[in-house]
């Protein structure tokens, strides 16, 4: 069961693009739908790119 749910409906397009761009930046071949043979490390670096850059964003904002 999936506990990651997005509040914001409306922004789950969005979310799937930012991801999709996350795993480019780091080099994993991530598809629509399931991606379930990625490896832990992979994951990862996607779930970290996106971190990375939401807190640069938030840290230009903050200026």
């Amino acid at each position: 069961m999936a506990r990651n749910k997005i509040s914001v409906p409306e922004a789950k397009e969005a979310m799937n693009k930012f991801k999709m761009e996350a795993a480019n930046e780091v080099g994993v071949n991530l598809k629509n739908g399931y991606n379930g043979d990625l490896t832990s490390k992979q994951a990862g670096s996607i779930g970290g790119q996106m971190v990375k850059k939401m807190i640069e964003d938030a840290e230009k904002n903050m200026k």
